[in-house]
């Protein structure tokens, strides 16, 4: 236990040590944001697939989408890699790097409005992501509060607190540029991490094959090519975590850092790379979940014999990891949870103090009133995100599943058309963002499962706006 103690003593030494450097390196606003539009391929690759899987693939949803889906869930593991990633560099990367440069705009209510020429889509995408990143980031800290709990014994409300302290003097440092470098370290945490994981799942499966047999076993269902809840089920999920990256604006705004075309070209592969390897070992072992963990051995992953999804992943762990090397997982659940953390923390901070303070407060404000804003804002926003994650209204698929619809109800149609499409005008925009978020929310309080109610919301995003610009006004459209 001493030695678990003293590797997340370095670990958080470190952490603050690069936020320090990074706060010495902040000379604008510019810089505190998107560190001066000039990180380079591979930093961008690892802050990117950082962002993208956190604590929450490896505790709520591996271990539930692994119980219920069984292999199938390895869709999606392999189109998140493929679509999330590699077609988002693709297609996405080049376009909204040009369009930030264009329009010089540094975050996505700010490309909204000059796209749109619309005051109203500005202050609305502002206040969606402000409070749709909410629910995402306390999902974010239920999950490392099971794993401190199930690693160190710590009461979960103590390991909330202390996480929550802990990244609010994080965040308040460096900005971008110390969060990227830093993303790095993270990046390659996660990549031992998950080596480490891949190598005792398999061994104490006894082999891949032997683990698809056992499963075979238990429910023949669990390894075919669509698992027991069915294709649209499938699909649902597939589609919610895959379509969602090509409009998030915490993803997003890498490219409008990355310092040109060429580094998008380089980053790309080794930033699909990463996620195939992290998102193919996550969902594999949760798979297992079934195979190694019941009521009888493990006890506090159940409830009158049921699974409780959250707990699965981290009492796997402690299962099928020898203690004297638990300490990897949790660097690199820790890891994933806090590259993720930040992003969510810096987009939405930037919403409240760029886009609405600077927006339509006081537009002659300065940088350094923009920049203390911005730390200000990110620990409000932080305590926000505690509080409910204090709470636990629901489970952390449940929670991830309703942030990620709604922000991508809420921008996929105004965001992808409006790059690729001049016609796209201002009232499809607007029809776009409140049907599709009204549809996804409308679903999920109707009692539909978050996956689904987001999915048919961002596929209503996507269809609304073609259409009514089809039929109604002309574009507004400034070409870049």
């Amino acid at each position: 236990m001493l030695i678990k103690y003293a590797a997340l003593t370095c670990y958080a030494l470190m952490v603050v040590g690069i936020g320090v450097i990074g706060m010495r390196q902040v000379k604008s606003f510019s810089d505190f944001l998107l560190g001066g539009r000039a990180v380079g391929p591979v930093m961008t690759a690892f802050t990117y697939g950082t962002a993208y899987f956190s604590a929450v693939i490896f505790v709520g949803f591996a271990g539930k989408v692994g119980w219920v889906y069984g292999c199938s869930g390895l869709w999606v593991a392999f189109l998140n890699a493929f679509g999330g990633v590699f077609l988002v560099w693709a297609l996405v990367g080049p376009r909204a790097r040009q369009a930030s440069l264009s329009y010089q705009v540094s975050t996505m209510p700010e490309f909204l409005e000059i796209r749109y020429q619309s005051k109203f889509i500005k202050i609305f995408a502002s206040m969606a992501i402000f409070i749709f990143f909410i629910p995402y980031s306390a999902a974010v800290f239920m999950g490392l509060s099971y794993l401190f709990r199930s690693t160190f014994g710590i009461d979960y409300i103590t390991a909330l607190i202390f996480m929550g302290a802990f990244t609010a003097i994080y965040l308040m440092l460096g900005g971008y540029k110390s969060m990227a470098l830093i993303d790095v370290v993270f990046g390659m945490i996660m990549i031992i991490g998950v080596s480490v994981l891949l190598f005792f799942t398999l061994n104490k499966g006894g082999g891949f094959e032997r683990i698809v047999f056992n499963l075979s076993r238990i429910d023949p269902r669990l390894v075919g090519f669509v698992g027991p809840p069915g294709a649209w089920s499938l699909f649902c999920l597939v589609f919610l975590t895959t379509a969602a990256p090509f409009a998030m604006p915490q993803l997003i705004q890498k490219f409008f850092a990355i310092k040109d075309d060429k580094a998008i070209q380089v980053g790309k592969y080794f930033c699909t790379f990463f996620a195939f390897l992290i998102a193919v070992v996550a969902y594999f072992a949760g798979t297992t979940t079934r195979l190694f963990l019941s009521p009888l051995n493990s006890p506090s992953a159940f409830h009158k014999g049921e699974p409780l999804f959250d707990a699965l992943m981290p009492e796997l762990l402690t299962q099928i990891i020898p203690d004297s090397l638990s300490i990897v997982m949790l660097l690199l659940i820790l890891a994933a949870s806090m590259s993720t953390l930040a992003a969510l923390v810096l987009i939405s901070s930037s919403c409240l103090a760029k886009d609405v303070y600077a927006g339509f407060i006081n537009p002659k404000a300065d940088d350094k009133t923009l920049t203390f804003l911005m730390r200000l804002f990110s620990v409000f926003f932080v305590i926000l995100s505690v509080c409910l994650a204090y709470l636990r209204p629901v489970g952390i698929v449940a929670i991830l599943g309703v942030s990620w619809g709604a922000i991508g109800a809420c921008f996929l149609g105004p965001f992808i058309w409006g790059l690729y499409w001049k016609k796209t005008n201002k009232f499809a925009a607007i029809s776009s963002m409140l049907g599709g978020l009204g549809i996804c929310l409308g679903f999920y309080i109707a009692g539909y499962p978050s996956t689904e109610a987001g999915t048919l919301g961002m596929l209503a995003s996507l269809l609304i706006a073609p259409l009514v610009s089809i039929f109604f006004g002309s574009s507004l459209m400034r070409n870049f």
